[in-house]
């Protein structure tokens, strides 16, 4: 809201300079954006209203709030030229020159005009200059009229050409199927059957609380015209701005609430302006169709309670004082004070709303601070932070970077990266934009995303994570996910920098984080759409109640969302996504007794096996440890079983592959022999032929 001082000041007996005006707001909760000098002294300050201050979009409404703030009087703007018959017929809304029907009374349940005879020609300077300093460009005297009403009053206004509508008859109505419009900017647009429009009788003349029509406009040649001050529901002007990406100042404040008590006074200020610049004349009665008349409300205000929760006592005259100036006459009760809440103040709903205003003005820097009593134990912290800190610790150790991306993606990018037998994602029934009309049901998708950004802007070397919330038909599960393109290591003189990241790279990562969250995890083939077949696994829990428990995915993206998403082809990306609340349920809890050192020596022996080259190592795993359980006490027991090289090439056929593994032997109680070992060895040599054909080499 861009403030002209020299115009605030016909409302309020300041002799403040534009900084002091501002620093004053500023201390009562307005954020100030610039302060502009004017020529002849005059200023503009431009003030950043929050949503829930629609009233305040308006010289009278900020004029109030400086009143206040400075304790000095505020005076309403001028009269009428309408005279006491301003108002006919609540219910019909007809005079013997114009007649309104509210066809949908809840998206417009009141709707005033009024017939004026006119001049058309350029404004006064003066009011051009204010209205330019506001930000509005001036047109002519007529339509500034409306808009400086608007910008005074916070009450959008708009004028028809009368000789330009199809009878006498105005319609506040939803849009017909197939209905078209040429707004005044000169575009033409569909109407939607829930959009409201104010037409004539054969068509519509304007977008509701948005913009008027191009075919009703009022022009040089306009002599007679139809004034129109209406209240239009907030939710629908701002659906119907969204669907037509138009912005415009009535549609600005309209889908923030605006002062259903305000339309009549709005079409009596424009009839004194245009009797004041000599434009013509707005003919009474007035039409005022509003069918259920809208009244103010009263909240209690208790003594105490405003003591209590700004944590000092406010005289009450100041009490009294403050509200009063706000336009809240308050009425004193035997606790406190009956306040009656304007129709202007849609922010104010409740008792403690009243005490923010009392504390704003009373001054918050006047608040003694003070420690609230705890009367009861506070609750713990949420497990969830420190398990966080802990993973952004370890990921960030990892090299990895933190990224945060949207909750809200397109509906194609988590179509694409849906889990198999995983249900349809989540839409957003009014989305932003059709970029963000989908509840992410994977941090995949955003996680990509920033790494093709990264990409676009020369960073060849990207590892990023993410710690946050997904959404799916089985509610809201927190991930970590991670995505990792580039080179393998950081460019060091003792490392190779060309070698590219790999599946093995990230899978690394994942077992630190499992190994961090005390869960023991082994992997598995899988086959998800976005993944690479042979380049991923299914992270599996190994052990404890829930082993077997799916926790998550890591591989390599597939050439087809990695195009889709805009990576260059050339690429490798690796990809990990683990579920958290499922990793804490499946945490195993680790003994704090200390372990002693073996007292006896182990024994390692290597083994080199071609097998089938579609063989998992993971079940070359398992075929080995049963076969050493197998064996009870009677052989050399394993203790670890440790995968460290795989090749093809040449010596070992098409379609098999060279695997080495490495056995490690160890007893808690006695010294291994060669015997032990070796009947060990070729236990599990024995099964590997068995099971899988291996040949020893």
């Amino acid at each position: 809201m861009r403030l002209v001082v020299s115009w605030l000041r016909e409302f309020v007996d300041v002799d403040a300079s534009a900084g002091e005006i501002a620093g004053t707001l500023g201390l009562r909760g307005f954020e100030v954006a610039s302060i502009e000098p004017l020529t002849g002294g005059d200023a503009v300050i431009d003030f950043e209203i929050t949503a829930n201050r629609p009233d305040c979009l308006s010289v009278i409404g900020l004029a109030r709030e400086v009143a206040t703030a400075f304790n000095v009087p505020f005076h309403a703007p001028g009269g009428s030229a309408v005279g006491a018959a301003a108002a006919v017929s609540l219910a019909t809304g007809r005079s013997d020159r114009l007649s309104v029907v509210l066809d949908d009374p809840e998206l417009c349940p009141r709707y005033a005009g009024a017939v004026g005879e006119v001049k058309v020609a350029p404004s006064p300077r003066w009011m051009a200059d204010r209205l330019q300093a506001a930000g509005v460009r001036p047109i002519s005297n007529v339509v500034d009229v409306t808009n400086y009403v608007n910008l005074e009053l916070g009450q959008p206004m708009h004028a028809f050409d009368m000789t330009k509508l199809a009878g006498v008859e105005i319609h506040a109505r939803r849009a017909r199927a197939g209905e078209r419009i040429t707004t005044l900017d000169g575009v033409d647009r569909a109407l939607d059957t829930d959009m409201l429009v104010i037409a004539d009788r054969d068509r519509p003349q304007a977008i509701a609380g948005v913009m008027g029509g191009a075919d009703s406009e009022v022009s040089s040649a306009t002599t007679t015209i139809v004034l129109e001050s209406a209240y239009f529901k907030a939710s629908a002007v701002r659906r119907t701005s969204k669907r037509l990406g138009l912005k415009t100042e009535a549609s600005f404040r309209f889908e923030r609430g605006a002062d259903i008590s305000g339309q009549v006074r709005a079409i009596e200020r424009a009839a004194a302006l245009m009797q004041h610049l000599g434009i013509g004349r707005v003919a009474a009665p007035v039409v005022d169709c509003y069918p259920t008349v809208a009244q103010p409300r009263t909240v209690h205000l208790r003594r105490v309670r405003l003591a209590k929760l700004l944590g000092t006592t406010v005289p009450d005259a100041d009490v009294v004082r403050i509200l009063t100036g706000l336009g809240l006459p308050a009425e004193p009760v035997d606790d406190g004070w009956r306040v009656l809440i304007p129709l202007v103040r849609v922010d104010i709903l409740r008792e403690v709303d009243l005490i923010e205003e009392v504390g704003r003005h009373h001054g918050f820097d006047r608040l003694v601070p003070t420690f609230p009593p705890l009367r009861t134990e506070p609750r713990p912290p949420d497990p969830r932070i420190a398990r966080s800190a802990l993973l952004r610790r370890v990921m960030t150790a990892a090299g990895l970077s933190e990224a945060i991306t949207f909750g809200f993606i397109e509906a194609k990018a988590a179509d694409t990266f849906r889990y198999e037998n995983e249900r349809d994602p989540i839409g957003i029934a009014n989305p932003l934009s059709a970029k963000f009309d989908t509840m992410r049901p994977s941090l995949l998708p955003g996680l990509v995303d920033a790494v093709a950004h990264n990409r676009r802007h020369g960073r060849r070397d990207v590892r990023l994570f993410e710690i946050g919330a997904r959404f799916g038909a089985d509610g809201e599960t927190t991930r970590l996910a991670a995505a990792w393109t580039g080179a393998a290591v950081t460019e060091h003189w003792s490392s190779n920098p060309t070698r590219e990241v790999d599946f093995f790279d990230i899978k690394g990562v994942v077992e630190r984080v499992c190994d961090v969250l005390s869960v023991p995890v082994r992997f598995a083939p899988v086959r998800e759409p976005f993944l690479v077949a042979g380049q991923s696994a299914a992270i599996l829990v190994d052990g404890g109640p829930t082993a077997g428990t799916r926790v998550g995915v890591v591989g390599q993206l597939a050439p087809a969302p990695a195009d889709a998403r805009g990576l260059p082809r050339q690429d490798r990306v690796v990809v990990a996504e683990l579920d958290l609340d499922v990793l804490d349920r499946a945490r195993v809890t680790a003994s704090d007794a200390t372990q002693p050192l073996p007292r006896h020596p182990s024994v390692v022996r290597d083994l080199s096996i071609v097998v089938a080259d579609t063989l998992p190592a993971e079940i070359i795993r398992g075929t080995i440890l049963s076969a050493a359980a197998d064996l009870g006490s009677s052989g050399a027991p394993l203790v670890a079983v440790t995968f460290f090289d795989r090749y093809r090439g040449k010596g070992v056929p098409d379609g098999s592959v060279s695997i080495s593994v490495r056995l490690t032997f160890q007893s808690a109680d006695r010294t291994l022999t060669d015997a032990d070992v070796q009947q060990s060895f070729d236990a599990i040599l024995a099964a590997l032929v068995r099971g899988h054909g291996a040949i020893q080499r």
